[in-house]
């Protein structure tokens, strides 16, 4: 499981799913709420497995440097 989620995704990902949380604990949205624990996690961990299935990767793609000897 590799990481395939962007610093921005992340970010919004986290954000989202807090505030979804926060709406459901305080009554002011419905149960489904709690929803938002799915972006929190994926936001947290890097990995979403619908851009896994989507073959989407918002994360830059890292390049080695190899050294010749």
């Amino acid at each position: 499981m590799s990481t395939n989620e962007g610093l921005l995704d992340r970010v919004i990902r986290v954000i989202i799913g807090l505030v979804l949380i926060a709406l459901a604990v305080t009554g002011r949205w419905s149960p489904w709420g709690w929803i938002g624990v799915l972006p929190l996690i994926t936001g947290l961990v890097g990995f979403c497995g619908l851009y896994q299935i989507l073959g989407i990767r918002t994360c830059p793609v890292r390049t080695e440097k190899r050294r010749q000897s």
